[in-house]
């Protein structure tokens, strides 16, 4: 099992990889997650969610779908960047890591 540090932080990324191509909202990207394994209860994914938004990485609207309001989560400007330096970082760290001699 992963440690919950670095677990987050794999599901922060694919967060903002999902948000900045499209709009989510949380049964969404809960079963984007599981479908990569990533099993996270709402507990988690919830506040994650929210934390991104306070940080300024994710922004958020509300439609109403089937009678019930959803909460939808884009990247922003900011998280779009952060999103493009941690692409760069993964890049050096699977190089690195995979071709290790």
């Amino acid at each position: 099992m992963l440690d919950r540090e670095f677990f987050l932080g794999f599901v922060k990324i694919h967060i903002l990889y999902h948000a900045a191509k499209e709009p989510i909202f949380g049964v969404e990207i809960a079963e984007e997650l599981a479908r990569h394994g990533y099993n996270i209860s709402p507990g988690t994914l919830y506040p994650t969610l929210h934390r991104l938004e306070r940080e300024g990485y994710l922004e958020s609207s509300s439609k109403v779908v089937n009678g019930r309001v959803r909460k939808y989560y884009q990247a922003t400007a900011k998280g779009r960047l952060v999103l493009e330096q941690s692409k760069q970082k993964i890049r050096e760290l699977v190089t690195e890591v995979i071709e290790e001699k």
